[in-house]
């Protein structure tokens, strides 16, 4: 199965992707990081891409979507996916559909997270990324520990574009630009709602509920 998981940045989205990745055996792929991995190289794009990114914009949908078909072609991934900030507008959603089905493939379901502006920018200002495991943590609500992460506080770092202003204007875009996706996967009956508020094992459990709910 493929699911989408929804919301704008800090609505934890990639710890429950995380989760859903160990409990189901599957793979996670973020937009975020596949453009970050390019930031990496320090091509021309990569550097292009950063500028992008550390104003709080998005990346052009061409750029975003050749990366996405890579990924859909590796057999390794066939209907094993969980898209974590991907697609972010309409027009992204409608190339995934094609990509999908080009590739024999379905999306089976879309988990929306629903968080307010202020609880967003108390989440991302303290988040932490560890750079050798790919684990989020945040100083506030998750923090690293011995017990949850065995690569060491000497691998945590935060995000360039974790910062208010760049959180109030990514918030701003994504209710501007990615917001109609939800009408879009609702039509279609894909769409499941989840409050992003709650404890991290609490809506965990409810995701479980729903992957459970259509496997069977």
């Amino acid at each position: 199965m493929n699911i989408i998981l929804f919301g704008p940045p800090g609505a934890g989205k990639g710890t429950q992707a995380d989760k859903i990745v160990e409990t189901f055996n599957l793979y996670k792929v973020s937009s975020g990081d596949l453009l970050r991995e390019e930031v990496k190289k320090k091509s021309e794009l990569g550097n292009k891409i950063k500028s992008i990114i550390d104003n709080g914009s998005f990346v052009p949908d061409e750029t975003i979507n050749n990366l996405i078909v890579k990924i859909l072609k590796n057999k390794k991934y066939f209907n094993r996916i969980v898209f974590d900030g991907y697609p972010r507008n309409l027009n992204q959603a409608h190339n995934l559909d094609f990509l999908v089905e080009k590739h024999h493939q379905k999306i089976s379901c879309v988990l929306s997270f629903k968080v307010d502006e202020e609880t967003l920018v108390k989440r991302i200002v303290n988040r932490q990324i560890c750079t050798k495991c790919g684990k989020i943590f945040n100083i506030s609500f998750k923090p690293s520990s011995d017990e949850n992460h065995k690569c060491g506080p000497s691998f945590l770092v935060k995000r360039s574009d974790d910062n208010e202003k760049t959180v109030l204007h990514r918030f701003q875009t994504y209710t501007e630009k990615t917001l109609p996706i939800l009408e879009y996967y609702k039509k279609v009956n894909l769409l499941h709602e989840i409050s992003g508020k709650a404890e991290i094992d609490q809506i965990f459990k409810e995701i479980r509920d729903i992957i459970v709910s259509l496997e069977g």
